[in-house]
């Protein structure tokens, strides 16, 4: 079995969870997929954009359970086990988007009343706004701006029965990406 049919079946069995949203990791993703293919990201943002929760996925298949206490740290997670397979340039703003957030709250005042609940917990969790220490070495980071882009479209990727298309269109573009 390959990576991507690995990947697929743990959408196919984890999919439906939904974690400290409303909607469920599989259409957060898809949503955030079909938002950044809105603004014509290019195909590895998108293919970040869809799967940037996967560290999420990788919990529950190990048995874990959500929403928890404490920061599971699964952008980092996600972002490892996706490296296995595909470009930095997905792994990279899946690895910073929690950092994004954090940053975003920190440089738009008002913004953390625009997050969704489980966003506003999970910030909580995950140190709260950026000190501007932190904001400074953010924004020196490579690949920062993705990250910001993915983040956006992660706070607007949790519409209740939004019509978005399905995992199996971006099959193609996941093995295009994959390196094996």
């Amino acid at each position: 079995m390959s990576d991507l049919d690995d990947l697929l079946d743990l959408y196919t069995t984890h999919g439906t969870h939904h974690y400290d949203e409303t909607v469920t990791q599989l259409d957060h993703g898809l949503q955030c997929a079909a938002l950044a293919r809105r603004d014509g990201a290019p195909d590895e943002l998108v293919a970040a954009a869809l799967l940037h929760d996967v560290g999420h996925l990788l919990h529950l298949r190990d048995g874990g359970t959500g929403p928890v206490a404490t920061d599971l740290r699964h952008e980092e997670r996600g972002a490892d086990h996706l490296a296995t397979w595909v470009p930095a340039a997905v792994c990279d703003p899946v690895r910073l988007h929690v950092q994004a957030k954090r940053y975003l709250v920190a440089v738009e005042p008002g913004l953390r009343d625009t997050l969704s609940a489980g966003s506003q917990a999970s910030l909580l969790r995950q140190g709260g706004p950026m000190s501007p220490g932190e904001v400074a070495a953010f924004e020196r980071t490579p690949g920062h701006l993705e990250a910001v882009a993915l983040r956006r479209w992660d706070d607007a990727g949790k519409v209740e029965g939004l019509e978005v298309p399905p995992f199996a269109e971006h099959e193609p573009l996941l093995r295009s990406l994959a390196r094996n």
